[in-house]
This record gives structure tokens, sequence and C-alpha cells, in this order.
């Protein structure tokens, strides 16, 4: 397996030196299909991701990988307990000519909410805020576990020290599958990570497998097929929060099943709940602590819900857009919007706050 990823990752490395691909490739015509030129879903693109990077505007990019990239092997070596352990299993067994990798994350501020689709089904909407970064859309088709499509803020990830888009584009997807921050798999599942603004971390320490903030969303991705699944994969496995980071998982699945998982006193919490933001949902001494906005992004969520039972893919999006931070004059952007759609399997993307262009992807 490792020889077969190596040999990919190498041929890689010999096409960049000598077309260039190593560096991201503006989207040709033939792999954005315009449904305006059509006249239908008014602002979005379908987007058919390619294993040659495809840039879709200055900050978001998609890439496309097909076969093993190795995790089930990360995961039968006992995981990793730190994101220096996940750098030291990619650089020794799949990239190993990257000198220098390294993973590192600062707090940023999400919101999600999970509700009954109107046209039949569920959606699951997603904002990622934090200042202005690179987003890598990665789909992703293993030889084993479900496909899926996955979110990865690269500016996290440098090599040598400069930031990965200089790698080959295979490089870039590998990374980036070890890497992700939300998604949602061809069963329709859907997970979301969440900051929550607390003096505690998560460390997890007992004789599982050990798994970090982003690998834990890529088991998911793999392996569940709907939140009751995913919470079991969890309790098999010693979470270790990234950076020190408090943080909490927002899970969603096609049936309309959603939750919050977080970790009190490194006890993992299992919350009902269609709308997550920034601050402990669980009952108890924690309950409420995060920031004051993620309070307010979260009433104005559950206030949505309140009044629209149902909702429609549109209604979803104005739904984060009345939640995105240019509504609360900080620094910060929502720098990804995502409406997941657990029926279709598509999830349409929203960038930096432009709502009325939409990049369309099927994880199928």
């Amino acid at each position: 397996m490792k020889k077969k990823i190596y040999m990919a990752f190498l041929m890689s490395l010999a096409i960049g030196a000598l077309t260039g691909c190593g560096q991201n490739v503006k989207t040709s015509e033939s792999t954005v299909q315009s449904e305006n030129a059509r006249g239908e879903n008014m602002g979005k693109d379908h987007i058919e991701p390619d294993t040659k990077i495809q840039v879709l505007e200055e900050g978001l990019s998609v890439v496309r990988f097909e076969g093993n990239y190795g995790f089930d092997e990360f995961l039968g070596q006992g995981g990793a307990s730190s994101d220096d352990g996940v750098v030291e299993y990619l650089s020794s067994a799949l990239l190993s000519d990257i000198p220098g990798l390294l993973m590192g994350q600062n707090p940023f501020g999400c919101s999600t909410l999970s509700v009954k689709n109107s046209e039949g089904g569920n959606l699951f909407g997603r904002n990622f805020d934090w200042n202005t970064c690179n987003g890598l859309i990665v789909s992703s088709r293993p030889e084993e576990g479900y496909a899926s499509v996955s979110t990865v803020n690269t500016d996290f990830i440098q090599a040598g020290g400069l930031d990965i888009s200089s790698l080959p584009d295979t490089a870039q997807a590998i990374i980036g599958l070890y890497a992700p921050l939300d998604g949602m798999n061809e069963e329709g599942f859907a997970v979301s990570v969440n900051m929550i603004e607390d003096d505690q971390t998560i460390e997890q320490d007992t004789d599982k497998p050990d798994i970090t903030t982003t690998t834990a969303i890529r088991l998911l991705l793999d392996r569940a097929a709907n939140v009751e699944e995913a919470i079991d994969l969890l309790s098999q496995y010693d979470l270790h929060a990234s950076m020190g980071m408090m943080i909490h998982l927002a899970l969603s699945d096609a049936e309309g099943n959603s939750v919050a998982v977080e970790y009190v006193d490194n006890e993992m919490v299992v919350i009902e709940t269609p709308v997550v933001t920034n601050f402990f949902l669980a009952e108890g001494e924690k309950y409420g602590i995060g920031t004051a906005q993620s309070h307010t992004r979260y009433d104005i969520l559950s206030e949505t819900l309140t009044e629209q039972e149902t909702m429609t893919e549109a209604e979803v999006r104005d739904a984060l857009n009345s939640v995105s931070k240019e509504n609360f004059g900080e620094f910060e952007s929502t720098e990804w919007s995502i409406v997941m759609n657990q029926e279709t399997k598509e999830l349409t993307y929203y960038h930096r706050e432009n709502y009325d262009q939409g990049y369309t992807i099927s994880v199928e």
C-alpha cells in the first residue's frame, strides 16, 4: 500500500516538474458546467472535481483523490495523539520527500443547522468563520470506505515553512484528507468541527487507539453511515484536540438525526440539537461557556427553525447568511458556507459571504 501511494506521489512530482501541474490550475470551461446558461438554479455552477487542482476563485480550490490514502493503516498502527503524530505518519509512510511538514490550528468560529428539506430529505448547513484563508475542497473516492467531499483550511498546514499550494496536487490532496474541518459522505452523513473558547482541552487517555480533531472527522466520513454509527465509532478511540483547543462536533444524517458531541472532563457527552455554534450545550457546569456572539448566532438560527420547520436549500443558504460574520463587524469573515443536501448527496459552497454564487459538488 505504501509503495502504491508513494509511487503515485513520485509520478505527480515528475509530472509537476515537466508541466507545472504542481501549481494551482484555473478551472477549464469543461469542468465547470454553468447552470446559469440553462436558466436553472441561478448563481450555481456544477463542479466536476479532477485529480488536478482547480481554482474556483481566489482562496477556494477543489481536487479529487481516488484510491488508498493509508488511513486504515494509520488507524491500525494506533492512530496519533497529536497533530505532530499525524505529520510523522504522513512524512514517514506517505510523503517522505516533503521536509518540514507542519500542522497548526488557530481558533475559529462556526455555525451549523440541520433541518428537513421541504422538497424531501434533510439539509445540513455549515459556516466556517475565520480570517482570510485558502480553502481546499477534497472529493475522496477511497478503495475502501465511503466516498465523501470535505474541506480543509490549507493555511493550517505548512511544508518547510511554505504553504502547501507549492506542493504537487496529489500531495496536497493526501494532506488535505488528513485535515478536514467538515464534509458529507455518500450515505448523507455530515459532520463539522466547531471551536469552544474554554481553558480546558480534550486529552482522553485510555488504552484505545488515538485520533486528533481532524482525523476524527476523516474517520467518521470514511466509516459512519449515520449519527448512531458515528457515536459508536468515536467511543472506540481516545480523542486529542488539536493545539490545546476545546471543540465539539456537529453530526447529522440523512434521516434527520442531529447531535452535538462534546467532551466534558474528557468524557463524551451527546446532545440532541439541530443547531450548534461555539458554546457548550451539555447540561451541567459547562453549559453556556463560549463566546457571547456564539449565543447570538445560536438564538438567530433557533428562531429561524422555530418559524420554519422545513426549509429549501435557498432558505438554508439565507439562514447561514443571517449569521455570517459580516453581520457582526469583526475582522474575521465567513470563509465558506455549505448547504449539504443529504438526499441528493450534493454540497453547494458559497465563498467569503458571496451568497449569489454557489459551487455544487456531488459526492457520488
